[in-house]
């Protein structure tokens, strides 16, 4: 029994402009016209059609499907590329899976930068934004440090200086220079890293200086810049300066609020 192009996807579950398509890249032979025009399909299309949608459902890219179809010598390497890439797909599903739970379970914003859903509460807007791109410029051992570095944070410094006016008078900012460069001072004691974080690059140190050049007077208003940048060179000096007495000074640019 012939069958129109609407009853041949009905027949396979498809559409007709999948068939067209099919068609189009010469996956599928056209058949030949009726009298009156219409196509006329026969079994050989509809198993063709049912071989096609079997390779496409395994997740076989178009293009390659004809010689998958064709069982040349290529098939079995087309087909563990696409194992492999349905791998990291599953992996990449797991981990949005757990990202997803970790994200409601805290109930932090669906945006949090991934890792810090359990210290969403305490990260400002620019303090989640500079999360957001030390993603992209340090490793995970870095990320996992930092999220440990907010969650010692007790002092809530971050708040107070995400709500410091752009005019705030010198005393209000040097009584924060104070309580974030004690934060600072532990954190380089702690994670010796952050004054010399090349090895924990995922990009050159260049493109992550300028990065930041570029982030900060875009993220901090002048008074919180003018705060961050004093306390990290204040916290700076002292772990110099204990290093110096213990005899093991050696000195490094002046880190950034992590």
């Amino acid at each position: 029994m012939p069958w129109s192009t609407r009853q041949l996807a009905e027949l396979a579950d498809t559409t007709v402009n999948t068939i067209r398509h099919y068609h189009h890249l010469g996956l599928l032979d056209e058949p030949e016209r009726r009298h009156n025009g219409y196509k006329q399909y026969e079994v050989r299309h509809l198993v063709s059609l049912l071989r096609i949608r079997r390779l496409a459902e395994l997740g076989v890219p178009l293009s390659q499907i004809g010689d998958v179809s064709a069982d040349t010598d290529s098939a079995p390497g087309v087909l563990r590329d696409l194992d492999a890439e349905l791998q990291r797909r599953i992996e990449r599903l797991k981990k949005a899976r757990t990202d997803i739970a970790a994200i409601l379970r805290s109930r932090a914003p669906a945006d949090v930068p991934a890792g810090f859903e359990s210290v969403a509460s305490r990260l400002s807007e620019a303090d989640s934004s500079m999360i957001h791109i030390y993603g992209q410029l340090y490793d995970q051992n870095a990320l996992a440090d930092v999220q440990k570095m907010v969650e010692a944070d007790t002092d809530d410094v971050s708040a107070d200086i995400d709500r410091l006016p752009a005019d705030a008078d010198e005393e209000t900012r040097k009584l924060l220079v104070e309580r974030l460069a004690r934060i600072l001072t532990q954190n380089l004691i702690d994670y010796p890293w952050i004054s010399d974080p090349a090895s924990h690059l995922s990009k050159s140190g260049y493109v992550t200086a300028q990065t930041f050049v570029d982030a900060m007077p875009e993220l901090y208003n002048p008074a919180q810049l003018a705060v961050i940048v004093q306390a990290s060179t204040l916290a700076q000096d002292r772990v110099y300066a204990m290093q110096k007495q213990s005899g093991k000074a050696d000195r490094a640019p002046a880190p950034r609020r992590a």
